[in-house]
């Protein structure tokens, strides 16, 4: 056997610095997920498995009243006022992330087929909003869609709200506003997909004659559905918990999972039932990234989407 120059001693000290290299280099991220991901997520669990004190704290012996309080079931019998919040929370993801989608698509393409110099001021005009504080910019609709606004006047002028109403608070503004908060998260996972966009597929489907449609959904629609999917990850999950703008532009009247989560830990003082509403929320969560991937590889040819 042919003498390589490398003795096992000094073998093992390289496999030595390699380990120190990449545990110096994976330490810092693996440690900051620990922190303020892992162990709060561990301890809202046991949280959520304890008893409601007298105070709203949570206190022994473990109990799964709080899932009980979570399904409708209370002392006073069952009432679907928790289900109709998480339905609610549901629709308006849905509805929001589908606007969403809609309204992204063309901005995203319409970026794309711009001159290269215009691209990075175009993306930045979408994205300078997001900058400003959330609180903020909710605040910016509320004085858009009060009483006596242009936006509320011509709404009344076409009989979609009474006289004096206004389109806030009202379900109407919350789904405004979740399109309007997560819009950039939608163009640019999609105008990442459409850079890439191989235009000679396009050209084939039109030389055979393909609608618009169908050109679309043949030769556009699956290059970017990566994208597509990465955006619908980055809209939907958020949406689902969202708190400041069901608060804000409801009015009390559109609370979602995320409000009532907050109210729990905080007016309602019953932290083991708002630690099962989170739970329910990181389950959602984890339900929906597998939705997608499986969604992905089903679309994408039998590839599964990385996402």
């Amino acid at each position: 056997m042919a003498y390589t120059g490398v003795t096992p001693s000094a073998r093992s000290r390289g496999m030595v610095r390699e380990a120190r290299h990449l545990l110096a280099t994976v330490a810092p991220g693996a440690t900051w997920i620990v922190i303020f991901l892992v162990l709060p997520s561990a301890y809202l669990m046991g949280v959520a498995f304890m008893t409601n004190g007298p105070y709203g704290l949570p206190e022994m012996p473990l109990s799964l009243e709080s899932f009980r309080r979570l399904a409708g079931f209370g002392f006073l019998g069952w009432s679907p006022g928790n289900l109709y919040t998480l339905l609610r929370s549901l629709w308006q993801t849905l509805v929001s992330t589908g606007l969403v989608v809609i309204v992204a698509y063309p901005i995203a393409y319409y970026i794309s087929t711009c001159r290269a110099r215009w691209r990075p001021i175009m993306l930045l005009l979408v994205v300078v909003p997001s900058w400003t504080n959330q609180v903020i910019r909710t605040f910016g609709w509320m004085n858009l869609l009060a009483p006596g606004t242009p936006l509320s006047e011509l709404a009344e002028a076409l009989g979609l709200i009474s006289a004096n109403m206004g389109l806030y608070p009202s379900n109407f503004a919350v789904t405004l506003g979740l399109v309007y908060n997560f819009l950039p998260f939608m163009v640019l996972p999609l105008y990442a997909a459409f850079e890439k966009l191989d235009t000679a597929q396009v050209e084939a489907a039109q030389d055979l004659f393909a609608s618009p449609v169908r050109a679309f959904w043949h030769a556009v629609f699956p290059q970017t559905l990566p994208g597509l999917l990465a955006g619908i990850v980055l809209v939907a999950i958020p949406a689902f918990g969202m708190y400041v703008i069901p608060e804000l532009l409801g009015g009390g009247k559109g609370m979602m999972l995320g409000n009532l989560v907050a109210n729990q830990f905080a007016g309602g003082s019953n932290w083991p039932l708002g630690a099962a509403g989170a739970i329910l929320m990181l389950i959602a969560t984890f339900i929906g990234l597998f939705a997608m991937r499986r969604i992905g590889k089903r679309l994408g040819g039998g590839e599964e989407v990385v996402i």
